[in-house]
């Protein structure tokens, strides 16, 4: 079976603020088989972790420039890709099956097809809302959390100035620093 996978892609690199002519909406055909051996899983996208980061990616040039994805420039006519939560749809890795949640970086689409899955992760629990795998319990609550108490280890009454307290990572960073008692700062 094959649908059309509607997604977002960057037209042109911006230039300052985003703007929605900078940005246009493709359709690809996408087969809902994954082929047999190759470990794909095919989910259908539910939430995306829209991020302060991707605004660099989105120039032409800028100075976090690196082997990362997560920091690449973002190719023009490609769909762009983040973190997010989705519903198994088809699989050809026998942890997943149909109808399991899962976590990983996905596109702004909506169909994702994950190669080899090995930074996705399953959701096993219903105690919080799904969309918070997305965020808080996802990659930017990750870094956020073990950056705070496991690499800053502050201490009640420590001075904490948090650089980037606007994106995902900062604003938690922000927040852990409040919770643990420290005189907390953030910049925006």
């Amino acid at each position: 079976m094959e649908v059309g996978n509607r997604y977002v892609s960057l037209k042109k690199y911006i230039n300052g603020e985003p703007c929605e002519s900078d940005l246009e909406i493709k359709t690809a055909t996408l087969s809902l088989e994954p082929r047999k051996g190759s470990g794909d899983v095919i989910v259908k996208n539910l939430y995306l972790s829209i991020d302060p980061y991707q605004l660099n990616r989105m120039k032409l040039y800028n100075s976090s420039q690196s082997a990362l994805s997560t920091s690449r420039r973002l190719a023009l006519g490609q769909v762009i890709d983040a973190p997010g939560v989705g519903e198994v749809m088809v699989s050809d890795d026998a942890e997943y099956k149909k109808g399991d949640w899962v976590a990983d970086f996905i596109g702004w689409q909506e169909y994702s097809v994950i190669h080899g899955g090995e930074t996705m992760r399953k959701i096993e629990t219903k105690e919080f809302p799904l969309s918070y795998h997305a965020g808080i319990l996802g990659f930017s609550g990750f870094t956020a959390y073990v950056g705070f108490h496991h690499i800053c280890k502050p201490k009640k009454g420590d001075r904490v100035f948090v650089s980037e307290a606007a994106g995902s990572v900062g604003s938690l960073v922000g927040q852990y620093a409040k919770l643990a008692g420290c005189y907390t700062v953030g910049c925006a």
